[in-house]
């Protein structure tokens, strides 16, 4: 049993750096060297991990056997004004690379899953369906459309600018009205995020995972 939590705090740690990493790669991409600078396009996770939020939340939501486990690395560093490639909606697109590599990563291994799981053992199918979970719940706990959630960035796109300057200074003290929604709401964001998994794996898929 003990293993199994470590198995499953790796495997979210490694998606969440993997979050971070393609937030600094578009960054990059799009003219801003800042992540590269700080040493941050790398797979290193011990350049990423926060510990509260990668290490100590994830571990006590597991151990809790919370429905939903959530956590964040430390922010890649990126400067908006160097997106010269893209200046009206560079942020949204840098924003946006973390929960899509989290999908990219989801609809990977659900498609093995759903295409392949007659050819796979029980702890396969288990350790795909895992993976599949968690970065589906990553996708859809980022784009909640608060501060520091990259969901924000969508809002400053449409909102006034004075509104979305404002929204942007919420910044990483929203977490707390983040934490109290995911205390509030956690059934919601389960809902969705089985929702969309179920999507990508098939039914009997589902169904092996959840009987395993």
């Amino acid at each position: 049993m003990q293993e199994i939590k470590i198995f499953q705090i790796a495997i979210f740690i490694v998606s969440i750096v993997i979050h971070e990493i393609s937030h600094g790669y578009m960054a990059y991409a799009l003219g801003d060297p800042t992540a590269k600078e700080y040493g941050r396009l790398t797979l290193n996770p011990l350049k990423h991990l926060d510990i509260f939020g990668s290490l100590f939340l994830p571990f006590l939501l597991i151990i809790s056997h919370s429905p939903v486990v959530l956590g964040w690395a430390k922010p890649v560093p990126y400067n908006p004004e160097l997106l010269h490639k893209d200046y009206k909606y560079g942020p949204l697109k840098v924003a946006l690379a973390g929960p899509g590599s989290n999908l990219i990563i989801a609809g990977f291994f659900g498609l093995i899953l759903r295409f392949g799981y007659v050819f796979l053992s029980q702890p396969i199918i288990s350790i795909l369906g895992y993976i599949v979970f968690i970065n589906c719940l990553l996708a859809v706990f980022n784009l909640i459309p608060i501060p520091p959630l990259d969901g924000s960035k969508l809002l400053t796109i449409f909102l006034p600018a004075r509104y979305a300057i404002t929204l942007e200074r919420v910044g990483f003290s929203g977490i707390i009205f983040i934490l109290l929604l995911v205390f509030l709401f956690s059934n919601f964001i389960f809902g969705m995020t089985f929702f969309l998994s179920k999507l990508l794996v098939g039914n009997q898929v589902i169904g092996l995972i959840i009987g395993s």
